[in-house]
């Protein structure tokens, strides 16, 4: 099997991700009708726009229709994107865009609104004076106190030289547009920048033992950007290596295959499977002079997925390094992307893969060498209950500080503490180690000969 097209092999991780391209044969608009249940949409469609109380809107029935068709798949990794999410998508995919240059993170406990995670050195928003932990209130005149992440992400990117006016909120305990939460507000005009995304980063850690985190596959930059700091670990004179992937959900199979073969000199990397049952090697490893040679220890956890699988199954069936961490998602299948009519893409589950030692991993995962518990960002305390009057204001002490809550209208009420974010550096490509709260980097350590 040729690669001659692009193919995502990405986790739950990357639910709107959608690379590569596809042409549908074999079904026509001209062949729909042919059978009764065709029909029956074709009548049930008509029916809804002849005789509906309210003129309906065709895209959302025919939206409604798309979706309707994939949802009876029950396949989390066939969906439909639709045209407006593209955009940011292509930018993600691409791991370049114009922007102020800045990480965010949800400002709300529901995932709603935008909050300043980290403000990258170079770029817009530092010449602003945007500081991490700023909550975005207006992105021109539109309020995002509210709005969807993704929403806000849109907003902010642009083209090249134009410029964009936000409104921050900075210090207090609420994000809302115009709270009392907010210590002060602030707005600034910044001209977007080229930013971009740096998916491996790197350290090198006591012991001269050399750390890279891959963080997603999901970005065309990501073999170069692999491959210098293969080469940076090289040109210091590292021997000793973990290779960090935990949280990374997956993205392009190209690149997984491609990581891979910096470890390995020969041998089999990864085979799919199609519907069909061929099965056909997509993925031989080749000796390179820029191949590193030294030891080497791989980190995972639950949300490793597909392609972050892709490679740690092929380093340990080769016997080429030692797995630790958690047993990986278990997402053992790729998709092949069609762009459709109307601007959006669907990605269609096309094959199931497998590890050179033969191993199936859709639902299975991989299972680590040494199990050890990612133990960095604990489950934060929560708790619920009822049986008080709607509207009561309850004060709790958790870790030695009052927390206040408000039952709802039903008298019941919850409390979730905040989610230990990691921490990143301001420096694009430099990782932010905490030996200490790492149980699974402590224990790679100590596997080193």
């Amino acid at each position: 099997m040729k690669m001659n097209k692009t193919f995502l092999v990405a986790g739950a991780l990357a639910a709107t991700a959608a690379v590569g391209y596809a042409q549908m044969s074999g079904y026509t608009q001209q062949g729909l009708p042919n059978s009764k249940a065709a029909q029956t949409f074709v009548q049930v469609y008509q029916a809804l726009n002849e005789l509906y109380l309210t003129k309906p809107n065709d895209d959302k029935l025919l939206e409604g229709a798309i979706n309707g068709m994939i949802a009876s798949l029950d396949d989390p990794f066939t969906y439909y994107s639709q045209p407006e999410d593209n955009a940011v998508d292509s930018q993600n995919l691409a791991g370049e865009f114009y922007g102020i240059g800045v990480q965010l993170t949800a400002a709300n406990a529901d995932g709603t609104g935008g909050k300043v995670d980290t403000v990258f050195k170079v770029g817009a928003a530092a010449q602003a004076g945007v500081q991490a932990g700023d909550t975005f209130l207006k992105v021109g005149d539109k309020d995002v106190s509210t709005a969807k992440l993704n929403d806000i992400v849109k907003l902010i990117r642009g083209e090249k030289g134009t410029q964009v006016t936000i409104t921050f909120g900075r210090g207090g305990s609420s994000a809302g547009a115009g709270s009392s939460g907010q210590a002060s507000t602030y707005n600034v005009t910044m001209e977007r920048q080229p930013v971009t995304i740096v998916s491996v980063e790197e350290a090198v850690l006591p012991g001269n033992v050399g750390y890279i985190a891959l963080n997603t596959f999901y970005n065309e930059k990501v073999n170069d950007q692999f491959q210098a700091a293969v080469a940076d670990m090289k040109k210091k004179g590292v021997t000793k290596l973990v290779l960090d992937m935990r949280d990374n959900g997956g993205g392009l199979l190209n690149s997984g295959i491609f990581v891979a073969d910096q470890f390995l000199q020969s041998g089999k990397i990864v085979s799919v499977r199609n519907r069909s049952g061929q099965t056909d090697v997509i993925g031989q490893a080749k000796k390179e002079a820029s191949d590193y040679t030294g030891q080497l220890v791989v980190l995972v956890n639950k949300n490793s997925a597909s392609a972050s699988e892709i490679v740690a199954g092929a380093l340990q069936d080769s016997k080429r390094a030692q797995i630790v961490g958690e047993q990986s998602f278990g997402k053992g299948v790729g998709q092949q992307v069609v762009s459709t009519i109307d601007g959006g893409r669907v990605a269609v589950v096309n094959f199931t893969w497998i590890t050179p030692g033969g191993h199936e991993i859709q639902k299975k995962g991989i299972t680590p060498d040494v199990v050890v518990a990612d133990t960095r960002r604990p489950t934060p305390l929560n708790f619920s209950g009822s049986g008080v009057t709607a509207g009561t204001k309850l004060t709790v002490t958790v870790a030695g500080k009052p927390v206040e809550i408000t039952a709802d209208k039903d008298g019941k009420f919850t409390y979730t503490g905040a989610v230990a974010r990691p921490v990143t550096s301001a420096t694009q490509g430099q990782a932010v180690v905490d030996l200490k709260t790492d149980a699974e980097l402590q224990k790679a350590l100590t596997l080193f000969k």
